[in-house]
């Protein structure tokens, strides 16, 4: 293994780790553990910086165009090849939950290559605007906020604004 192979498994590792500790933080706020929701969200964060070094040292952080280029070729291969097979299997399986769970997440990250497109397009620009993001299963709509989430139904109530 070279030092290129690991600093990519460190990097994975260290985002892996910086997401599980938000949801677990999540999951103690919902337990009423204040404190140690807080300190799940300072070790996150701790981690991310962890991971941030990383990708810097694999000198992977190009310019935005580029970023944009790659971030946008990454969201089709998963949205087209991964989730697919992921559907097919659990189908298989009999699996409705994890089934439910890839189906939407296919969706939605044919959505973020939509989105990725409309930003490289308008890159020069600098087109303004507000997302909405579904907290139930990502989905992110562009300057709309929409009644119910095109993708799993729930209400716009379970939006997250970002302006």
């Amino acid at each position: 293994m070279s030092t290129k192979d690991n600093l990519r498994q460190a990097y994975a590792g260290e985002a892996k780790a910086a997401l599980r500790l938000k949801v677990y933080a999540d999951k103690a706020d919902e337990e009423g553990l204040a404190q140690i929701a807080k300190l799940f969200r300072v070790i996150s964060f701790s981690e991310e910086i962890h991971g941030a070094r990383a990708l810097r040292a694999l000198r992977e952080i190009k310019s935005t165009e580029e970023n944009l280029a790659e971030s946008f070729q990454s969201e089709q291969g998963v949205a087209a090849v991964a989730y697919k097979a992921f559907v097919r299997e659990a189908e298989a399986e009999g699996n409705q939950v994890a089934v439910l769970h890839f189906s939407q997440s296919h969706d939605v990250e044919e959505s973020h290559a939509k989105l990725y497109k409309e930003a490289m397009t308008h890159l020069l620009e600098e087109r303004q605007t507000t997302y909405y993001v579904c907290t139930v299963c990502g989905y992110i709509s562009d300057g709309i906020l929409p009644e119910t989430c095109p993708v799993c139904g729930a209400p716009r109530e379970k939006f997250k604004t970002f302006s």
